[in-house]
């Protein structure tokens, strides 16, 4: 799929505020609503816009921690990675789940109300699987977000540049 410098104003306003009425999103990239219509379209078949979701405050729901989990395998056979992800994100608390190289298998972005709750998301989820070899918490103080869409550097000399 080819996007030019429009299909990546499109993507930019979109991936800050997912909710923009297709009217002010042609009106931010300089289109007619129907040519923005079309071109959302074209990325979303092309698979470059996959969903949109909304922003929570979990605090105010009652979630005032939220927590990095690192955890390492006990073993890295293929079917000891899936079972440990398809387990983890069957919990509540668990809001996203990163499969890393390095020095731990899985980054667990965790919520939890206090750190009461915390410890026992680590002792009963985490340590007490057979397949966990070790875990390492480490609190979130504060998550921003960087919404610009990064640039590629493709080499070329034109405008559009194949995706």
């Amino acid at each position: 799929m080819i996007i030019d410098q429009t299909d990546r104003e499109i993507l930019s306003a979109l991936r800050k505020d997912a909710r923009l009425s297709n009217k002010a999103l042609a009106d931010r990239v300089g289109l007619a609503p129907s040519s923005a219509l079309q071109r959302v379209r074209r990325l979303q078949h092309g698979g470059l816009l996959k969903d949109a979701h909304a922003e929570i405050d979990f605090a105010a729901l009652g979630f005032g921690l939220q927590a990095m989990v690192s955890v390492r395998l006990e073993r890295h056979s293929r079917q000891a990675v899936e079972a440990f992800h398809d387990y983890v994100l069957d919990l509540d608390e668990v809001m996203s789940v990163y499969h890393v190289a390095g020095a731990t298998d899985f980054l667990v972005h965790v919520l939890a109300r206090d750190s009461d709750h915390l410890r026992d998301i680590a002792l009963e989820a985490f340590t007490s699987r057979a397949e966990v070899a070790h875990i390492e918490t480490s609190l979130i103080f504060e998550l921003r977000r960087n919404w610009i869409l990064p640039e590629r550097r493709s080499g070329g000399d034109g405008d559009s540049e194949p995706v």
